[in-house]
């Protein structure tokens, strides 16, 4: 399970476009459900402050300026270089891509800090996903937005080599197509946006072998 983009570049071979792994030290530093929400907000709204932070989270400013400090060892997040006060520190986002994946080696305890960061990241897409239903409610809002978004869900039937490949595909466009929107470079009309692109298997529906549920199949 990959976690949202952020900023910045990825390291990556040209033929290989697999985010870089979370290790065990770096998931610990980061299963926490207040970083994970400010990872993701520093990924949304560019540099913060703690206080700035602290406002959009509900929590006070020491709070977030100790989570920032345990990021920041962990290479999540660094300050602004030039910016702000020794009292007033700019933060952002360093890690661009990386990915949590369970894995049958795991213990205990790495299962559990990978299902909860990434339980969270989810619910934070859901949140933004939810706000976004809300705000277009009435067709007069955000006319332009509304034309160029989108929440789309196909359905299909692939082995696991047809569906590992089209996320192969689909991530190199997405690649190559968001590498253009990094930049400083933005349009006054520019806002920040996510590109979410889910993909796996549908448990517990007839016809699914590993659920040991029965029924015929049927063309989507």
């Amino acid at each position: 399970m990959t976690t949202p983009d952020g900023q910045d570049e990825a390291a990556r071979t040209p033929k290989d476009t697999r985010p870089d792994e979370l290790g065990p030290s770096a998931l610990r530093g980061l299963a926490h459900p207040l970083r994970v929400r400010i990872l993701d907000l520093l990924s949304t709204s560019g540099p913060l402050t703690a206080s700035g932070l602290a406002n959009l989270v509900g929590e006070s400013s020491g709070s977030t300026s100790y989570h920032l400090r345990q990021l920041a060892k962990h290479g999540f997040v660094h300050e602004v270089e030039g910016k702000g006060t020794g009292r007033e520190r700019w933060w952002q986002r360093s890690r661009a891509h990386f990915s949590i994946n369970t894995d049958v080696n795991d213990d205990a305890g790495i299962r559990v800090a990978k299902g909860l960061v990434n339980a969270e990241f989810e619910r934070t897409r859901q949140e933004k996903i939810w706000a976004l239903m809300q705000a277009m409610d009435s067709p007069e809002r955000f006319p332009e937005w509304r034309r160029a978004s989108t929440l789309t869900t196909v359905n299909g039937w692939a082995t696991p080599e047809q569906l590992h490949g089209i996320i192969t595909r689909v991530t190199e466009v997405i690649d190559a197509e968001v590498d253009a929107l990094r930049t400083d470079e933005r349009s006054p009309e520019a806002r920040p946006v996510q590109i979410h692109f889910n993909a796996f298997p549908v448990l517990g529906v007839p016809g699914n072998p590993e659920t040991g549920t029965s029924g015929e199949r049927s063309t989507p």
